[in-house]
């Protein structure tokens, strides 16, 4: 009930990658392989953000993210 609530609210892009289901992460350094080698082809800019999963919620205040859920009415 809860992922499905969540979904509706707070919609992920489907270019996400983190804290989602996946076949595993080769599929995911494969894409961003690819990603940077089309950036680099192209000289297009590029920005990449890698996200410390096991700290991942020490920095954010449960508070916060209570704030934003209510925002949502989830």
């Amino acid at each position: 009930i809860l992922t499905a609530r969540l979904t509706k609210a707070c919609p992920l892009n489907p270019r996400q990658r983190g804290f989602i289901r996946a076949v595993g992460c080769s599929e995911n350094l494969k894409l961003l392989q690819s990603i940077i080698r089309s950036a680099k082809k192209e000289h297009r800019p590029l920005g990449v953000v890698f996200v410390d999963i096991a700290k991942a919620f020490d920095t954010i205040s449960h508070q916060y993210i209570l704030d934003v859920l209510h925002e949502r009415e989830v």
